[in-house]
């Protein structure tokens, strides 16, 4: 891992509906709750196996979004974040090199 895809905090704020995660490089990215469930990593939530590192970063910027919640974050093992959402959903894999990707100031 490089200084870009390597953790060096995560908070979470339900109220304000945002995940941030702050970069070992220095740089911080800020996830609306809301885009990060709709790009889910999951085979289920990606359409199928096909479709697996096909995203929606566009999601992040749709106006009135649902409101979601995380109940839990659990790091699996040094490369993804498995969240636990509050619909119940926990079966995605976040990796950190998608993540980092899928910042939402990498798309505007």
């Amino acid at each position: 891992m490089d200084a870009s895809t390597t953790p060096t905090g995560i908070e979470v704020s339900n109220k304000d509906q945002v995940l941030e995660i702050s970069w070992e490089d220095g740089h911080t990215s800020i996830f609306p709750l809301p885009g990060l469930r709709k790009n889910c990593p999951c085979v289920t939530c990606r359409g199928g196996h096909g479709s697996m590192g096909e995203f929606e970063p566009e999601a992040f910027f749709e106006e009135n979004p649902m409101r979601i919640e995380i109940r839990n974050i659990e790091q699996v093992g040094n490369h993804a974040i498995k969240i636990t959402w509050g619909d119940g959903h926990d079966s995605g894999m976040y990796q950190w090199e998608t993540l980092r990707w899928l910042d939402p100031e990498n798309h505007k």
